[in-house]
């Protein structure tokens, strides 16, 4: 038979296959835009901004819509009442980690983030459990965060009130704490070892965040066929694991099993106790893939919003006024900021919280799968479909948040001035997959950015009405845009 022949046969019934796939299960899922063969509903989905094109469909659709990325069905819940019902009030079904390519290709299904079932929970419950103990949530961590924030404070000092690019700086601040936690040690900001870990925490901050990410997520042969940045990504995971294999061999030769040192330590401890368990999930794979997902968890996405809140203060410097006015009554200039000062400071309290919901970290969080058949509003979602939760759709809820688009910390107090709380409240996501380290994360945020404002007062480079606080891309991450910043001493 002519090759010609063959080929075209070949791609016919590809193309009839995918038909086929793609409307045997949308009779079961909710409605959505019909998507092409193949290429899905890729050209109805801005790869850049993703969360303002569920937005446009789901004006169409409803708060529950289905599109396909490729061949790959994704249940979108958008809106408060929808995420809600799903991830809280039908937690346990809503619990399963979808796997896109990418992931799957860098994580291997190890560790926390991408795990699912009983490693997860086993991996997870552990994880919390001795992050506790290490003082996640008590006195000790709060102390290292608080150590840290005089490094940082000494780091910006040097900066000598010139503009600066602050990234760098404000990467190693919380890379540190996971460090001191994982590691025991923390680094000294021009130790060669962690100026090469951040370098790579970055670009692949960046990487992920691009659109090729997207299309790799889609079409999975690009990965093994083209160039791209995605070979960056796989080569940067890959040594950064090792740098952790390393560090491991290094607390294995030195353990003791009843003075454990940090996370590593007790993690092999926990290996010791079940080496006769066949089905143990503590493994030296499962320990590399935990402590990579906590710095990629503990790293970039806090010192991001660090970053982006920066702007934000620096855009609005009667909300940085107002911020110092308070810290200058409640803490003063001659102690550390700590967690219990938080209780009495409402409007810095309301700026914590309006600078995460203002930003919008993770637009569509990172994807869940239903962990079986599930009946839910009317439609029959099958085990193991990927669901994507627009974030978005909550934290710029206008019903909720009056004028979502602006920065208000208003949106957080009442008419007393009094701190507010709202259950709209989601940048760690929802549910029984809320992100672990929240925590940690909310405690960085507010001791960094008052020990900051404590010590400095910030100016920008050029007329603050040019500032620009869109988000540079607004994929999976939304990354403020570059900016130049003068930290000058108070």
């Amino acid at each position: 038979m002519d090759p010609f022949v063959v080929l075209l046969l070949c791609l016919s019934f590809l193309l009839l296959f995918s038909l086929w796939g793609q409307s045997s299960g949308r009779g079961k899922l909710p409605p959505g835009p019909t998507p092409l063969p193949i290429i899905g509903n890729i050209l109805q989905i801005s790869v850049k901004d993703i969360g303002k094109s569920f937005s446009n469909l789901s004006k169409v659709y409803g708060p529950l819509f289905t599109v396909y990325f490729g061949t790959k069905p994704v249940v979108v819940l958008h809106g408060y009442e929808a995420v809600k019902e799903a991830l809280i009030d039908n937690g346990e079904e809503f619990s399963g980690r979808s796997i896109f390519p990418v992931s799957q290709r860098t994580s291997k299904d190890l560790g926390i983030i991408s795990s699912n079932g009983k490693r997860w929970k086993e991996i997870r419950r552990f994880s919390l459990t001795t992050l506790r103990n290490f003082g996640m949530g008590k006195r000790s961590i709060e102390d290292r965060v608080q150590q840290e924030a005089r490094c940082l404070v000494e780091e910006l000092r040097k900066t000598k009130a010139s503009p600066c690019d602050p990234t760098f700086i404000l990467g190693c601040a919380p890379c540190n704490v996971i460090c001191s936690v994982v590691f025991q040690n923390r680094f000294d900001y021009k130790d060669e070892n962690f100026l090469t870990l951040m370098k790579r925490f970055n670009e692949n901050f960046k990487i992920l965040s691009s659109p090729w990410i997207q299309f790799c997520n889609n079409f999975p042969l690009l990965m093994d066929y083209f160039p791209g940045p995605h070979n960056k990504l796989f080569k940067n995971v890959a040594l950064t694991k090792s740098y952790i294999w390393e560090k491991i061999k290094e607390h294995q030769a030195s353990l003791d099993v009843n003075n454990p040192r940090d996370f590593i330590d007790c993690f092999l401890i926990k290996m010791q106790q079940e080496k006769d368990n066949q089905e143990s999930e503590f493994t030296t794979e499962n320990l590399v893939g935990t402590v990579a997902d906590l710095f990629v968890a503990g790293t970039e996405t806090t010192s991001t919003t660090l970053r982006y809140g920066l702007l934000l203060l620096l855009k609005h410097p009667e909300v940085t006024a107002k911020v110092q006015e308070e810290i200058d009554h409640v803490i003063g200039r001659h102690r550390s900021p700590c967690m219990q000062d938080r209780s009495h400071m409402p409007y810095t309290d309301a700026v914590m919280h309006e600078i995460q919901r203002y930003i919008d970290l993770v637009p569509t969080s990172v994807p869940h799968a239903v962990t079986t058949d599930i009946k839910f509003r009317n439609y029959l979602i099958p085990k193991g479909t990927a669901i994507m939760t627009s974030l978005t759709s909550v934290l710029h809820s206008d019903k909720e948040f009056p004028n979502p688009k602006t920065f208000d910390p208003g949106h957080f107090l009442d008419k007393n001035g009094n701190f507010k709380k709202s259950d709209h409240f989601m940048p760690f996501s929802a549910g029984k997959r809320i992100c672990a380290g929240e925590g940690l994360a909310r405690m960085e945020i507010f001791l960094f950015l008052t020990t900051i404002l404590q010590n400095f007062n910030l100016k920008s480079v050029g007329d603050i009405k040019n500032l620009n606080t869109t988000s540079a891309s607004k994929s999976i991450v939304s990354l403020p845009p570059p900016y130049q910043i003068c930290f000058i001493p108070v």
